[in-house]
């Protein structure tokens, strides 16, 4: 049956695994009954080529519905087969032949569910271990390709899986049901998963059999928690979930930690800040050295799960980066046509000096409608307190008057247009409505302590500004018991005290004291939703007496959150001891590189208005002995500088940044990959300043690194638009001229581009410095001594007319003299670029096709001698334009 001599020559059948069943033989059968005796013969070879082959065999019978039948009744029969091998051959071309049926063969729609997937689905329950594996790997395809009927999925495959996986199942079978579940969960509906796939799963979590399942179940957990959405994981996953997280075995408690930001995400504010947060502390903290080493590696991604952008000043677009968000009548404009025009794209802008000023008025005149309109949305708890404080703040706004009364008016009708707070952003990375901001509230209520009355004293105003805060705090003792009113508790404490030290001598400060710090120490009577002792520890440390407070502040004033409403601050205290050196020698040597990597997330978490806190581990970071850990943070350096702005970047970012320019190569090339992301978030006099440091990049530690000078020519294609024509004249000319005349082609042909972009910048300038940069172009590579400087100039020449960098009456006068003298250049390679820049490129342009043209005459007379030329690719490039598109087309039809 191997013997294909026959068919020698004919290559194209001897590529189908079942040619053989074209070959006539001394059998004189027909190929479909060759096909049905080799699928059944004793050799065990022939019965795999016809499961191998399968697919080539449907392409030949499936023209003809009758055989295609036959088919498929031979291949149910094969199915059956004794060998395994067979049978694993046959599985493997099941997912290729139902999507060929899919997309080729609509006539028979039914084909596949009545023949191939009982065979698919018996598979999943076979005796040997191999061809389940196969049956396993062809129905996730198969899932995959959306190929499976929802029918099929619920009377046919899930009732397998729960058989399989059921307690009294066997332990082999058992694990593989599970891994299975947990792959196709994410394949299914919402109704399937949570209706017949959920129940089982979480008495798996349970299992105290086998300890491989449970470890399934927990390295899968985020994926589960996805599928079946927020209200099936807080009511049914959650506590499994603490479960697996105490569980005597490291390995589960190391998995949980791992999938621990996929579980955050899918849980509310109120569940993520009171349950899980402990319970990764308590994963951090944990005796086996591998789950704290898991868990410091998650923390940095669990504290991005508490991100609102909108606090920084920023945005999320459509697709997915991080931007600076408009000015505020664009960004008004913005979220109100989001939602009444269903505009896709915000308008970005570039940053500028009030960027963050804007951001932040802007935030303050939108928070209280948007928490006003989420709060209505709520059942929570949290709805009467944050109506109260709303209520309380437009009662200040009305009495303040001036000009603050003047901008809260300009808007119209704002909180009526705008939806809830969480529809504003994409929700791709927003996880969460945003939390009543006190902070706020307390702004308005000082500006009314200030303005309320000219000929009130200090004390009076700061007995006003107490009055009205102890007001909201009496308001909210009924809601002590929420995390995230004791939250809003703490500040407002913290803010009555503030207002009590200004207003010594008030004869009602001591009284106002007495009843903060009663209130306080009711909230923590009543506080019984932490239950993680660290966690209480910390917290207790917070809720102290103002003498121990102002002492902590004292110490430690820069790692203390200004709002605490945005994370727990046990999570920031860890998250800043991964640079403890002790860290690397009790958990993971890499701490600190796992630390950077996930710094721009923490940074975006905690806002601009909390950098302090994050500002000396930076530093210490930037500083590390590891150049991979400074590595990560050249990478990353440009989106930290968007979080932060312009006014952080200048004082913080820039002098990090300049020490990574005289880095290693390593650490250098993650600055220079996003040189222009960075540069343009700069102030034209700061971005300035490395125009001199720019000529640095084109050293390198290796001169073999050339991928490192090609990086630089791209960046500096794109921060040209960064300065003034003077400043590329002087500095960024020398640059491209340099790499023109690079060892590597690779390298010289992008800055030939570049040399065109500058062509193009300097044409428009009054000062001739476009005319300089040409003549210094014809000197230094047309009458080059060395023949690449020459033909760089037909390059260039060439760059210049494709992109039309520049009129074409300027070029025809000042470079196309000199680019046609290069029909005499004693090397052929030169003027074969010349031949091609001439027939290719110049000669198409409009330009020389008019009729009369003068240059036309001296072009064409050129071309005349090149293709008289004794060289054969230079006369062979001369002409070959005029036959290019006969060519074309014979290399189409030869494909």
């Amino acid at each position: 049956p191997r013997d294909c001599s026959a068919q020698q020559g004919d290559f194209p059948k001897l590529m189908r695994i079942t040619a053989f069943l074209d070959i006539p033989g001394q059998d004189n059968l027909t190929p479909l009954a060759r096909l049905e005796k080799y699928a059944f013969s004793d050799n065990v070879f022939n019965r795999q080529i016809i499961a191998r082959g399968l697919l080539d065999v449907f392409r030949d019978f499936s023209n003809n519905e009758e055989d295609f039948l036959t088919v498929m009744e031979i291949v149910v029969r094969l199915s059956e087969d004794a060998e395994p091998t067979v049978r694993t051959e046959l599985m493997e071309q099941i997912p290729p032949i139902a999507i060929f049926l899919q997309e080729s063969r609509p006539k028979f729609p039914t084909a596949f569910f009545e023949y191939l997937m009982p065979i698919v689905v018996r598979y999943l329950t076979d005796v040997n271990n191999q061809v389940r594996k196969a049956g396993q790997e062809a129905l996730l395809i198969l899932l995959e390709q959306d190929l499976v009927a929802q029918s099929d999925i619920e009377n046919k495959v899930c009732p397998i899986l729960l058989d399989l996986s059921a307690p009294d199942s066997d332990d082999e079978y058992k694990v593989e049901a599970v891994n299975i579940i947990c792959k196709m969960a994410s394949m299914l509906s919402r109704t399937t998963v949570e209706h017949m796939l959920l129940p089982r799963f979480c008495e798996l979590c349970s299992d105290g059999k086998l300890f491989q399942v449970r470890k399934i179940c927990a390295a899968n957990f985020g994926d589960i928690c996805n599928a079946v959405g927020q209200e099936a994981t807080e009511r049914l996953l959650i506590p499994k979930f603490f479960e697996l997280c105490s569980d005597s075995v490291w390995g589960m408690r190391k998995a949980c930690a791992e999938c621990f930001m996929a579980v955050s995400y899918t849980t509310s504010p109120e569940v993520r800040r009171s349950k899980l947060s402990p319970l990764f502390i308590s994963l951090i903290s944990d005796t086996c050295r591998w789950v704290r080493q898991a868990a410091f590696q998650s923390l940095g991604p669990f504290i991005s799960t508490f991100a609102n952008p909108s606090s920084a000043g920023l945005y999320i677009r459509e697709d997915g980066t991080l931007s600076i968000r408009p000015p505020a009548q664009d960004y008004l404009k913005f979220t109100f046509n989001n939602f009444v025009s269903s505009s896709e794209q915000p308008m970005e802008i570039k940053p500028e000096s009030s960027t963050e000023q804007t951001s932040a008025e802007v935030h303050t005149k939108l928070s209280e409608d948007l928490n006003k309109n989420s709060l209505e949305q709520s059942s929570d708890c949290c709805a009467s307190p944050g109506e109260d404080a709303s209520a309380l703040c437009q009662g200040d706004k009305a009495a303040a008057g001036g000009s603050g009364g003047t901008k809260e008016s300009s808007v119209p009708g704002l909180g009526s247009a705008l939806p809830p707070a969480q529809d504003v952003f994409n929700t791709f990375l927003y996880w969460r409505p945003p939390l009543p901001d006190i902070s706020h509230d307390l702004e308005l209520l000082q500006f009314k302590a200030d303005k309320h009355n000219d000929g009130c004293s200090g004390p009076c105003n700061n007995c006003v500004a107490s009055n009205e805060i102890k007001k909201v705090l009496e308001s909210l003792q009924e809601h002590i018991d929420d995390p995230d009113v004791q939250a809003q508790v703490q500040v407002l404490s913290a803010a009555l005290r503030a207002a009590q030290f200004d207003s010594v001598g008030d004869c009602d400060t001591k009284k106002m004291e007495e009843s903060g710090d009663n209130l306080q120490n009711k909230m923590v009577l009543d506080e019984t939703v932490v239950s993680d002792a660290a966690c209480k520890q910390v917290q207790g440390d917070t809720l102290s007496s103002p003498a121990s407070q102002g002492d902590i502040s004292d110490q430690s004033s820069t790692r203390v959150l200004k709002s605490t409403d945005i994370i727990p601050q046990p999570l920031l205290d860890q998250y800043l001891s991964m640079t403890d050196p002790a860290r690397a020698q009790t958990v993971d040597t890499e701490i600190a590189k796992h630390c950077a990597y996930s710094l721009p997330g923490v940074a975006l978490t905690l806002g601009r208005q909390n950098w302090h806190c994050l500002k000396d581990t930076y530093e210490t970071l930037a500083s590390d002995v590891q150049w991979k850990v400074r590595r990560t943070l050249a990478f990353s350096i440009h989106e930290l500088a968007v979080i932060l702005g312009d006014q952080l970047t200048a004082a913080d970012l820039v002098p990090i940044f300049n020490g990574f320019l005289k880095d290693l190569d390593e650490v250098r090339i993650g600055v220079l990959k996003h040189l222009y992301d960075f540069l343009k978030l700069l102030h034209a006099d700061k971005r300035r300043e490395y125009l001199y440091q720019l000529q640095e990049f084109v050293v390198t530690d290796n001169s073999r690194n050339w991928r490192f000078r090609y990086e630089l020519a791209e960046q500096l294609i794109l921060i040209l638009e960064l300065y003034n024509p003077n400043d590329v004249y002087d500095y960024l000319r020398h640059i491209a001229l340099t790499l023109c005349s690079d060892k590597v082609s690779e390298v010289r042909w992008i800055s030939f581009k570049l040399v065109g972009d500058v062509v193009h910048f300097l044409a428009g300038d009054a000062n001739a410095l476009g005319l300089n940069f040409i003549n210094e172009l014809v000197v230094r590579f047309r009458h080059c001594s060395k023949w690449v400087g020459r033909q760089a100039f037909a390059f260039i020449c060439q760059a210049v007319v494709e992109e039309e960098c520049m009129p074409v009456d300027q070029f025809v006068e000042h470079l196309l003299p000199s680019l046609l003298s290069l029909a005499s250049d004693p090397v052929p390679n030169v003027r074969v670029l010349l031949a091609k820049a001439l027939r290719q490129t110049l000669l198409e342009k409009a330009y020389f096709k008019s009729v009369g043209n003068p240059h036309l005459e001296a072009a064409e007379e050129t071309i005349l001698a090149l293709q008289s030329d004794r060289d054969q690719d230079v006369s062979f490039f001369a002409t070959i334009k005029l036959k290019q598109d006969n060519m074309d087309n014979i290399t189409i039809e030869k494909q």
